[in-house]
């Protein structure tokens, strides 16, 4: 092969952040930071597209974020909400499960109750749409070579074709996988195992003989199987566990084999997979998320088993977090120190996705089966940031609702322009401070935040009504009560006291 080719140009190209890997997480923080105006480069080492369903499952929290990005629609119109499960053991008997559970169901602080089911694919395809739309583009086929940090910045050495780069940036981010270029030069450990002890064979595939009514697995002592219809596609996600020691076989004749054994059944018939692979549990969290200018996002941060369908969820949700507060530091004059809670928060939440999903995978071990039982554990509306240093309240400890923790929606707020959720009026890249208290004139330095005051008649933009009781319900306010609520969607503060002091003196801080 030859040496690449250096680029003819005096000096090195530049922006504000290098964004490496276009994976979920990768296209989510591009779009965050295109939204907001901050300069990056997404690049990716692949010659296009990854194929495959992989991830396949979008937890609620993730789609609240697709909601404030304007793709929920469009990621939602290409999934199922709340598939069926069904479980088949040796005997035939079928157990059921993927129902909402009643706790969750019909709740107006929560807008989607249950896990979508959408090839992966669909997600990044939605992700690479917007970010064409907002004017960026994946760079494919662009392999990181090296970067090397000095002062305030990184310059890095990319390749594309055969033409080698110099890139200059603010700082770099690895959202390029478990093989991570970036966490490796970082020096980072990646701590966990590997287990070849515990995999699995995945293909996507054409399947005849079989309705698309619900996820079907099956018992067998020599290990699970199971079918998934991939919405929006004719076909399903083929997955079966292998037994230590075994060759993977992917041949459609090695499929159809095992799915005979498994299920005992020979109507239904597999057709050829239009994407294979072979899952390993690699189970592994990186010590630290930030080594000076350089970050590390979604799988290039932590590895976890799919059980639970957490790992896409957790990288989007890292991105989402970093985000803001690149663009805080940008365009906001935010100190540089804020960057150092993206690790506090993020790490906390990743090693208990970690401990969840190993149960489950533990389970799926145990029994050979897939769990089916839906509930709020793999759902991620309860991952907050309680403890962090951009959480401040004067709650008792015992309070529902704590600084931190995710902002309830809460329905049927009336506006002068009519009536509106409040992750209508929220987000957007900015913070919001929910006033249910008397109105103050207040000048607050730093980000302006959106104010809502809460009055029994809206008669400007700036007022709601809680016409249901339901933001009262969620938020169990004072009549002083201060809310702010971060870019994230996260609570920062609350004040039930109503101190407008405590809530200049937050905002002060991002400026």
């Amino acid at each position: 092969m030859n040496e690449p080719q250096r680029a003819a140009s005096a000096g090195a190209d530049s922006t504000t952040v290098l964004i490496v890997g276009a994976g979920p997480t990768g296209l989510t923080l591009a779009v965050e930071l295109a939204r907001s105006g901050v300069a990056f480069r997404l690049i990716d080492a692949e010659p296009g597209p990854h194929p495959g369903s992989r991830g396949k499952g979008v937890q609620p929290r993730t789609l609240e974020i697709f909601e404030d990005l304007g793709i929920a629609e469009r990621v939602i119109a290409n999934g199922r909400m709340a598939m069926p499960m069904d479980s088949i053991d040796p005997q035939g008997r079928v157990a059921h499960g993927g129902v909402i559970p009643e706790s969750l169901a019909n709740r107006p602080d929560i807008p989607y109750a249950a896990s979508l089911i959408t090839p992966q694919w669909r997600v990044e395809e939605a992700l690479r749409l917007l970010l064409e739309k907002l004017g960026g583009a994946v760079e494919f086929d662009t392999t990181l070579v090296d970067y090397t940090q000095a002062g305030d910045g990184i310059t890095a050495e990319v390749v594309t074709g055969d033409t080698a780069t110099t890139v200059a940036a603010r700082w770099i981010v690895g959202s390029d996988g478990g093989h991570s270029v970036v966490r490796k030069q970082a020096g980072v450990a990646f701590v966990g195992e590997t287990r070849e002890d515990v995999r699995v064979v995945l293909a996507d595939l054409p399947v005849s003989g079989l309705n698309r009514d619900s996820w079907q697995s099956w018992i067998h002592a020599t290990g699970f199987l199971s079918l998934c219809p991939l919405p929006s596609t004719d076909l399903f996600q083929y997955v079966a566990s292998l037994a230590p020691g075994a060759e993977p076989r992917l041949h459609l004749a090695d499929l159809q084999a095992t799915l005979e054994q498994r299920t005992g059944r020979t109507d239904i018939r597999l057709h050829d997979p239009e994407w294979s692979s072979v899952w390993r549990a690699n189970i592994r969290l990186v010590d630290h998320y930030r080594v000076g200018n350089a970050f590390l996002a979604g799988d290039a941060a932590h590895i976890h088993s799919p059980a639970g369908g957490q790992g896409m969820n957790t990288g989007i949700q890292d991105a989402h977090n970093l985000a803001w507060k690149f663009a805080a530091v940008v365009n906001d004059g935010a100190p540089r120190t804020l960057l150092d809670s993206y690790e506090a928060e993020r790490r906390p939440v990743a090693a208990h996705v970690l401990a969840l999903s190993n149960a489950r995978l533990a389970e799926t071990v145990r029994t050979k089966a897939i769990p089916i039982k839906r509930d709020a554990s793999t759902i991620e509306l309860d991952v907050g940031y309680r403890g962090s240093t951009l959480a401040s309240d004067d709650r008792d400890e015992q309070a529902s609702l704590r600084a931190g923790d995710r902002a309830p929606d809460a329905t049927d707020l009336a506006a002068t322009d009519g009536i509106h959720r409040l992750f209508d009026l929220i987000g957007r890249r900015r913070f919001t401070l929910l006033n249910f208290g008397p109105r103050s004139a207040t000048t607050f330095s730093g980000p302006q935040p959106r104010i809502l005051h809460l009055v029994e008649e809206p008669g400007s933009d700036d007022e709601i009504a809680d016409t249901a009781g339901h933001l009262a319900t969620a938020y169990q306010p004072t009549d002083t009560t201060l809310v702010l609520i971060r870019p994230d969607g996260y609570i920062g503060l609350i004040s039930d006291a109503g101190d407008l002091g405590a809530v200049t003196k937050y905002l002060a801080a991002f400026h």
